[in-house]
């Protein structure tokens, strides 16, 4: 591919010396492309030109002249190589526009120099943009280098451990709160570190020098005004250019606002296991009712039976088949009492997620078990629909008793006083799912409420707690189901909730 000519700009009054200056570039085969000029209208207007590679320029010209060219090409195109060509300059005149700013002198009794001259500023030229270009590639490296270190809140460092040196980006500075001004040092850092993490941190920097490994830590700052940082650091051994250093170069990166998400986090997560033992809790005061009508029961057969079982063994001869029958008998409500204590104890305990295979039906019938005095003390009927083929889950089975218990009272309580039935059904949902139903006929969705119902703390009870449906909702999706509400036909409401099928359970 053929080279671009050079543009060359030319001042010169002489044509017969311009004619000259051409044919001498050209004859030593450079291609040119002279533009020539003589007042100064037309130079300042050929300065314009973007394209120009070169300025040729005589020293005297009858109404310019070439200090004052010069002059307008240093303020205009600085970087654009300059060279006189005349035959009046003396070393002393030449020296001066040396300083001035010009590339080089020629004089026209020694034109033989022109090609060299030129081909020497044309180079020169060619490395001072490349160097100017570098430059403005590392500059403009540090810059976007020195905004992600912002951005990332995370410093870079440099520590000769021979010399004890430590260079600290301007990052760093901002991260430990020290002038940039200041000489960093290992102690100007254990100055900043928090007294509890000091001898740690010390402890890590002594045996990084000994040992000559990478290292990673991480530890609190205690700023000047009080507040506490929470840094992370890497650091990585690199080569040395003398054998003797032992570098590191490494990264710190102020962690402070992850570490408070994570203890948000955490203290969001005790909150809401705290919230879920509450509501479970509070629903026992439904319960306490069924619980009684139902542990009276075997309770009071135990104690029959217990006297029974006296007068037989007191009978003359003692009746022992009898008696043993009614120890029996005793053993098996004392066995039942047991059972129902149980299942409602379970309701109290804190703990994780348990997942175990559980059979959703049964579930539904130990609810329907526990609920069924709270609901006849409502004259409320509960009604089932289940399907007896359906699919096993694995899941948190008290998780699960407390999703269904928050619905079913719902609709008990939504109920209550107009009496009405309570509905439960189970069968495989549409998308493969299992999904189970809970509708009533009370008093329905709220209208201006139908899409905050699973808000947190959202209630339309005057002594509800809100907390109810927003963790049951939490508990299904934390299944991989999904909890929403419908309108039920003709009036009430449904409730529906989904968890996936789960063959071949491992426990």
């Amino acid at each position: 591919m053929a080279k671009s000519p050079l543009r060359i700009l030319l001042l010169e009054d002489s044509t017969a010396d311009a004619e000259l200056v051409q044919d001498i570039l050209e004859s030593d085969g450079l291609c040119c492309d002279v533009v020539r000029v003589q007042t100064r209208a037309e130079f300042v207007s050929a300065l314009e030109d973007r394209r120009l590679d070169l300025i040729l320029a005589d020293y005297s010209l009858p109404s310019f002249d070439g200090i004052s060219a010069l002059k307008l090409a240093i303020g205009a195109r600085p970087d654009l190589p300059f060279i006189f060509v005349s035959g009046t300059l003396g070393e002393e005149v030449a020296i001066e526009v040396l300083k001035t700013g010009a590339t080089d002198y020629v004089l026209k009794t020694k034109l033989s120099r022109l090609v060299p001259a030129v081909q020497r500023a044309m180079r020169e030229s060619k490395e001072r943009a490349e160097r100017r270009k570098a430059e403005q590639a590392l500059r403009r490296s540090e810059a976007y280098l020195s905004e992600a270190q912002r951005l990332s809140q995370t410093g870079s460092f440099g520590w000769d451990v021979v010399s004890g040196q430590i260079y600290w980006s301007d990052e760093t500075f901002r991260i430990f709160d020290y002038d940039p001004a200041t000489t960093p040092t290992v102690q100007t850092v254990l100055d900043r570190v928090h007294p509890e993490d000091r001898p740690r941190v010390r402890q890590t920097i002594e045996r990084a020098a000994t040992e000559q490994r990478d290292f990673t830590d991480e530890y609190r700052l205690v700023m000047p005004d009080g507040s506490v940082k929470h840094v992370a650091v890497v650091a990585h051994r690199t080569p040395a250019e003398d054998a003797q250093s032992v570098v590191f170069v490494g990264a710190v990166t102020d962690v402070t606002e992850r570490k408070r998400a994570e203890e948000e986090h955490a203290r969001l997560r005790q909150l809401e296991a705290d919230l879920a033992r509450i509501n479970r809790v509070s629903m026992m005061g439904e319960l306490a009712a069924s619980l009684a009508h139902e542990i009276r029961q075997p309770i009071a057969g135990v104690a029959i039976n217990a006297a029974t079982c006296l007068r037989w063994l007191q009978s003359e001869p003692p009746r022992i088949e009898d008696a043993r029958r009614t120890v029996s008998a005793i053993v098996n409500d004392v066995k039942r009492a047991a059972d129902i204590i149980d299942r409602n104890h379970s309701f109290y305990r804190r703990g994780g997620s348990r997942p175990e295979p559980v059979d959703l039906n049964e579930v539904i019938c130990h609810m329907i078990a526990l609920l069924r005095d709270a609901a006849d003390r409502n004259s409320i009927s509960i009604r089932t629909e289940l399907d007896p083929e359906l699919a096993m889950t694995s899941a948190d089975r008290v998780q699960l008793q407390q999703v269904l218990m928050n619905l079913m009272l719902n609709g008990i309580e939504a109920m209550k006083g107009d009496s009405g039935a309570l509905t439960i059904t189970s069968k495989r949902g549409e998308d493969g799912q299992l999904m189970v139903s809970v509708s009533d006929s009370g008093t329905g969705l709220p209208v201006e409420g139908a899409k905050r119902i699973f808000e947190a703390f959202f209630t339309t009870k005057p002594d509800g707690t809100g907390i109810g449906l927003p963790l049951s909702r939490r508990i299904i999706e934390s299944h991989g189901g999904r909890l929403w509400a419908d309108a039920n036909t003709p009036r009430g409401a449904v409730f529906h909730f989904t968890v996936p099928i789960t063959s071949d359970v491992a426990l």
